[in-house]
């Protein structure tokens, strides 16, 4: 058995959705089946979605500020990053 739904979705979002999916082979309504049997399939969303901790906010907003650390070359992170 088979039900019909609408959903609203940005325009810009829904056509460029639909110009990657066609050359996956899927049609908008294929994708969004899929997307539902994943969500059964998984008990829950597909992927992770989880609400960031102090650590990645500061992160984020470290970034906006462009207030992070910056390096030189790549060796430099890494050394950083085993600190």
């Amino acid at each position: 058995m088979k039900t019909q739904t609408t959903i609203r979705v940005d325009e810009t979002n829904y056509i460029k959705a639909r110009q990657i999916l066609k050359i996956l082979g899927l049609s908008y309504s294929q994708a969004i089946s899929l997307f539902n049997s994943m969500i059964v399939l998984n008990n829950g969303l597909p992927f992770d979605a989880k609400i960031p901790n102090k650590k990645t906010l500061k992160a984020i907003s470290e970034l906006k500020e462009k207030q992070g650390k910056t390096f030189s070359n790549v060796d430099d992170l890494f050394q950083d990053l085993e600190s």
